[in-house]
């Protein structure tokens, strides 16, 4: 059940980005209900014809309760800095296209949580036999309630860069807690594992592999963030000039992805020279090399080809894909460890 959890977690991050891409964000100015519906109308005919000032005040009521909480927990300045952007202000118009598309990333949103309401169902038995299974399973449905929370705080403040941040390196945490709830589960289910002598080294290189992708991830959304003020303030026009105006953050996540590169490279290299072929360290290892050329490639698309809007979500699933196996790999990596050493 995790693992199919995994998956859906994964479709939704793809659908979140074509979301993005499409600047279908605010495509429901309300939530969890979709101008005030549970299913969305397909005109705005259906609407009345002062909507935008009806949701526009929702959403100001909400934001000055997100913004009292804000302060309570001493975020001071944050708060103030919410309060007085007047980008919060801006109410769109009725779009049925983008309207449909974040009410269908909506509903991916609620079949994810009855998955791991069922995950957490379905690992309580184990807690007599593996208590951090049931834990990491609750863990990870308190976790997509506070991800669900986060969107609804996304909306409200209309698409604030910092919150959509927030709300996706939330959504590779949870992917981190299923993929391990998961790979304990099948240790558990005594899946094989394969048994070979692997330097420590290759899996510290790994792990030093997952920070830097996990920096490179939280750069990607910064020059997202950049990418998305010189888009509004060019009226989304004129795309093959947007990587130019964000200047040093574009360099900095450039460059950085060569020194990805390069120690993922070396890391391939000692994997393939210490593991044995058709194990699934050797596999999922050629995954990762996989996945490291595509987003590289695909970050070189935008770059250079005005930033195409079926690429986005491409770069995205990739880079969070990226993280899902790093993460897999390393739960291997100490499994035939562990068995190393009770061989010993």
């Amino acid at each position: 059940m995790s693992r199919l959890t995994v998956i859906a977690v994964y479709v939704l991050i793809l659908v979140g980005g074509i979301v993005r891409s499409t600047g279908s964000g605010m495509g429901c100015p309300d939530w969890p209900k979709c101008f005030g519906s549970i299913i969305p109308p397909t005109s705005v005919d259906q609407l009345p014809s002062n909507y935008q000032e009806i949701f526009l005040e929702k959403r100001l009521a909400k934001n000055e309760r997100f913004i009292a909480s804000l302060e309570k927990l001493g975020f001071e300045e944050t708060a103030e800095a919410i309060a007085n952007d007047k980008s919060i202000l801006i109410e769109e118009e009725f779009n049925a296209t983008n309207t449909w598309i974040e009410y269908l990333n909506r509903l991916l949103g609620v079949v994810i949580g009855l998955l791991i309401i069922l995950t957490v169902w379905k690992s309580l038995p184990l807690w007599k036999i593996d208590k951090k299974i049931p834990i990491l399973s609750i863990g990870s449905l308190v976790l997509v309630l506070l991800i669900g929370w986060i969107g609804s705080i996304v909306v409200s403040t209309n698409l604030l860069p910092w919150i959509i941040t927030v709300h996706m390196v939330l959504a590779l945490v949870l992917v981190a807690i299923l993929i391990v709830a998961n790979h304990r589960s099948v240790v558990y289910s005594k899946s094989r594992v394969d048994n070979m002598d692997v330097p420590s080294k290759v899996e510290y290189l790994l792990i030093v592999g997952l920070v830097l992708m996990s920096v490179q991830v939280i750069l990607g959304t910064q020059v997202r963030e950049q990418i998305d003020l010189v888009a509004t303030d060019l009226g989304f026009m004129l795309r093959g000039e947007w990587v130019e105006r964000v200047g040093l953050d574009f360099l900095i996540h450039r460059s950085f992805s060569l020194v990805l590169l390069a120690v993922h490279v070396l890391y391939f290299i000692w994997a393939f020279k210490f593991t044995s072929r058709k194990t699934q360290i050797s596999i999922w290892s050629q995954a990762l090399i996989i996945l490291i050329i595509l987003e590289i490639a695909s970050g070189v698309g935008m770059a250079y080809f005005g930033i195409p809007a079926f690429l986005q979500p491409i770069h995205l699933l990739v880079g969070a894909l990226i993280i899902g196996v790093q993460v897999i790999l390393i739960l291997q990596f100490r499994a035939q460890r562990k068995i190393k050493l009770n061989s010993i």
